[in-house]
């Protein structure tokens, strides 16, 4: 009798204890945000972050950088330090020598011909007449981390990508992507292509038919402040600035209500392109219910608007001045309605750029900088007439794309001619030329007497297929162009320093400036979301996010 009762007490001791270790949660239960939203400004330099602060509200970039944590030493790890490249980097972790995407437009070499990066001739477009949604991810050599939270989800997360530009959009919803939207500026719509779908969603069709783009651009462009109150603001007329069409003058008020008509583009370069993205984003949220159960979704934003204001009047411009003082009220209308919609600390939110700008050659000349401008059309054909003149054959460089010498491979092979003794001469030919620094032939880049650090950057970047035979590096300050605005491209601080903000589920209040390369991003969202890395990827997670 003892020993049954014993035998009892004993089994019941034994049954508690187990009872009391816990069990492991499914994976279905793992703790993930609700939401990701990724945001990329395009063309946005680190330092606009603080050169603006001061008239930022509290809950735009200021709430991101209050609340959220700063890598404050993010540098692109490639060249060039294109758009395209930029968000495929971004979302594969990897880069051009992985992920194949080496610039908005490349050339690929077997046939000599050019690719944009997201063309897809297979496609068709849908939601315009227009051969605008001809666009796919195809191209795209690597997969993404939106790709990868599908897989780990089996397929249960939303992932959708919104943006002006179609590159924008595709390349960060990567591969299984549920949706991507662009800009078609012919029509004033938000199109894709049956890469997704074979007809717009029915809240996609509603919101078009609500003209958005002719009631913003029936309001003008005048500055949200007084205009002498701008940093920028003096002058407002300067000459290293280009001017609308049909304006005299690059100055305020914008008259945009009579600059539509035909085509309604012109709103790309007003900042009502960043505030007709958060309106498609708040309406895609609602719609799609993103973020609204325990399955991670994911909407990649990207703002293009900067990039083609900061295109058309520089970095010292009253004009991007006020694009980034109205960016900052989008941000934060979007932040509040996502507080309302998925609840605050329920959602992740990143920040960063595709690259960065260099100030116009013009504005450094004048402050008295190092700058110059880089005949770069002539310099291809003169090189080109020497190449005629040894080998008796014309049109053997077809272009200067990215930087790079681009040689007619079939060309060269139909000839029998010595490719190698050809790109010596290139390099012989510009090494000392106007406003270059160093030349160098992208099947040597280890030999060439070059730092370390740039010697990374150009093999990061050098994807056989689609890369030019020989390198050009032009000294800092220098770039081809009309004498107005700006443009980008370059391995130097102002085109590779960006921004990289957290905030929200599992994001500490804090900052590092430790370097941070733009290819630890996807890791870093990896590590946060508890799924593998994107199949390309060679970067590192922040550590300091997930520091306790």
């Amino acid at each position: 009798m003892v020993s049954r009762i014993l035998y009892a007490l004993s089994m019941s001791f034994l049954l508690g204890a187990c009872a009391s270790i816990k069990q492991p949660e499914p994976v279905s239960t793992l703790p993930r945000p609700k939401l990701v939203v990724g945001i990329v400004v395009d063309q946005m330099r680190y330092d606009y972050l603080y050169r603006y602060y001061d008239r930022y509200q509290d809950k735009g970039f200021k709430r991101l950088l209050n609340e959220g944590f700063s890598c404050e030493n993010t540098i692109i790890d490639y060249v060039p330090t294109m758009t395209g490249v930029g968000h495929s980097t971004l979302y594969t972790g990897s880069v051009p020598a992985i992920h194949g995407i080496t610039g908005n437009d490349f050339i690929v070499q077997e046939t000599g011909k050019g690719m944009y990066c997201v063309e897809d001739s297979t496609v068709q477009t849908v939601g315009s007449p227009t051969r605008a949604g001809k666009m796919s991810p195809r191209n795209l050599l690597a997969n993404t981390i939106t790709d990868e939270l599908k897989l780990a989800t089996n397929f249960r997360s939303k992932v959708i990508g919104i943006s002006l530009k179609d590159r924008g959009s595709i390349l960060p919803a990567g591969h299984a992507g549920d949706a991507a939207y662009w800009f078609d500026g012919h029509t004033g719509n938000w199109i894709t292509s049956t890469y997704y779908m074979h007809q717009l969603p029915k809240w996609v069709q509603q919101f078009n038919e609500q003209k958005l783009p002719e009631k913003y651009l029936r309001q003008d462009w005048h500055t949200l402040y007084e205009l002498e109150t701008y940093v920028q603001s003096s002058p407002d007329d300067n000459h290293y600035e280009g001017p609308f069409s049909g304006m005299k003058t690059p100055t305020f008020p914008v008259k945009t209500s009579g600059m539509y008509g035909k085509s309604f583009d012109i709103l790309r370069t007003t900042p009502y392109g960043n505030t007709i993205t958060v309106d498609l984003a708040k309406v895609a949220i609602e719609q799609e219910q993103l973020g609204q159960d325990e399955i991670t979704d994911f909407l990649a934003l990207s703002f293009s608007t900067p990039d083609y204001v900061g295109h058309k009047f520089g970095v010292n411009a009253v004009e991007i001045e006020d694009t980034y003082l109205r960016l900052d009220l989008d941000l934060a209308n979007l932040f509040d309605y996502l507080d309302a919609k998925v609840g605050k600390g329920s959602y992740t939110v990143f920040l960063s750029s595709d690259h960065g700008a260099a100030h116009n050659q013009n504005f450094l000349l004048d402050h008295k900088l190092p700058a110059g401008f880089w005949p770069g059309g002539k310099l291809k054909n003169e090189l080109d007439e020497r190449l005629r003149e040894k080998y008796k054959a014309g049109n053997l460089v077809l272009s200067f794309s990215n930087n790079q010498v681009h040689l007619n491979n079939k060309l060269i092979e139909e000839r029998n001619l010595n490719e190698e003794a050809i790109r010596q001469d290139c390099v012989k030919f510009l090494r000392n030329k106007t406003g270059i620094a160093h030349v160098v032939d992208l099947s040597r880049i280890q030999e060439t007497p070059l730092p370390v650090e740039l010697q990374q950057r150009l093999q990061n970047g050098y994807y056989a297929s689609r890369s030019g035979a020989i390198q050009i590096i032009l000294k800092p300050g220098w770039f081809s162009g009309s004498g107005t605005g700006t443009t980008h491209g370059s391995l130097y601080g102002y085109d590779a320093h960006i921004p990289l903000l957290w905030m929200g589920w599992g994001i500490p209040q804090g900052s590092t400036t430790r370097r941070v390369n733009m290819s630890d991003v996807a890791a870093t969202l990896a590590a946060l979301l508890r799924v593998q890395q994107p199949n390309g990827s060679i970067g590192s997670p922040v550590t300091e996010l997930f520091e306790k």
